[in-house]
């Protein structure tokens, strides 16, 4: 019998010029159009039209589109995962680890709010570094607020300035300033934070400043609720845009590959989280095995730029890409919801985040 292939139908990521607000929103009960109950139209995204919308739902109800922006490293992607409730996004010590908007999304019984992790903004040294920033900056035109992240143990440096400068430039939305790993720094040290941060606020966007001024350390536990509480009211007047209990609406090749990337970046030099690109290749389900015990084989290239990195990821006898597989592999099972088989392999594609080509072969 032939083998069914689940053939990667693209490169594992959401390109530049995905819009955000694929999932469009109903009419809201208290607008102009009069109906009882409401009744939400199909949502139509990556997966096909989604089950379990709600059919009703509170006249206050809200929900849209957020987006965390902030330089590299700011904990934007562990304030994703915490407020999702789950992992969705990959974290890091090295900076610019996030290179896709992924989505998460967080269901309140008065709200749901769509969570658009961004890569960190930074003044560009390369093609695929522009290309990032060029996909953060749309996104942020087209969310429906802005959560704009600030280290609580770092002083405000050009980095957040050049941040905040550009968010004055966007057309008028909510902001909100939220100060980040506030469990790393003293009650003193985080009061003056937070003064600065205002202050940065009242500079940048003029004398309204920030929208609200939140601190949170989402590894602690501290405050997450209070930032879902200030976004969900900046959020409009609408229905549920997904259905309840889906976290993400991410192909499961991204969220694959970000697993295999996160992996493979665990105490590498800070030269290689840049130049390492990762590209799910096939997802075959593996044959002849018995009803109750599923596999599947996952075919993987991982591109680096020079033969000293190949060297880095495979290591003495293939030892250190074993370990990335055997890291990787427990957040893949736990996706897939079966037992996966990583067949990975690394290659060179010399100067690829310079050439733009080689950038649209992997899906950049």
């Amino acid at each position: 019998m032939a083998q069914q292939r689940r053939r990667n139908t693209g490169p594992a990521r959401r390109g530049p010029g995905k819009n955000p607000h694929q999932a469009a929103r109903a009419t809201p009960k208290n607008s102009s159009q009069d109906s009882d109950p409401v009744v939400n139209e199909p949502h139509v995204g990556p997966r096909g039209i989604g089950s379990g919308l709600a059919t009703e739902w509170p006249e206050d109800f809200r929900a849209g589109f957020t987006s965390f922006v902030g330089r590299p490293n700011a904990g934007k992607s562990t304030l994703t995962n915490a407020l999702v409730g789950q992992k969705i996004a990959i974290t890091s010590a090295k900076p610019q680890t996030t290179r896709h908007t992924i989505r998460g999304i967080v269901h309140r019984e008065d709200a749901q709010l769509v969570l658009v992790d961004t890569p960190g903004l930074h003044r560009p040294r390369t093609l695929l570094g522009q290309r990032l920033n060029d996909l953060v900056a749309e996104t942020l035109s087209e969310v429906d607020a802005i959560g704009f992240c600030i280290p609580a143990n770092e002083k405000i440096g050009p980095g957040d300035r050049f941040i905040a400068t550009q968010l004055g430039q966007l057309q008028r939305k909510p902001m909100v300033a939220i100060v980040t790993k506030a469990d790393l720094v003293d009650r003193s040290t985080l009061a003056r934070q937070l003064v600065a941060v205002s202050e940065l606020g009242v500079e940048t966007l003029g004398e309204e400043g920030w929208a609200a001024v939140v601190p949170v350390s989402a590894t602690g536990d501290f405050q997450v609720d209070a930032v879902a509480d200030v976004l969900a009211q900046a959020m409009p007047l609408s229905p549920p845009l997904y259905p309840d209990g889906e976290l993400t609406d991410e192909p499961e090749a991204v969220l694959i590959a970000e697993l295999i990337r996160e992996a493979a970046l665990e105490g590498v030099r800070d030269e290689l989280p840049h130049s390492l690109a990762v590209v799910v290749e096939e997802i075959i389900p593996r044959e002849n095995r018995p009803a109750d015990s599923p596999m599947l084989d996952i075919h993987v290239n991982l591109f680096v730029e020079r033969p000293s990195q190949k060297a880095i990821i495979i290591g003495r006898a293939g030892s250190r890409l074993r370990e990335v597989g055997t890291r990787a592999r427990q957040g893949i099972e736990a996706l897939m919801g079966t037992r996966v088989y990583l067949d990975l392999h690394v290659k060179i594609a010399k100067e690829w985040q310079r050439d733009p080509k080689q950038l649209g072969r992997l899906g950049f």
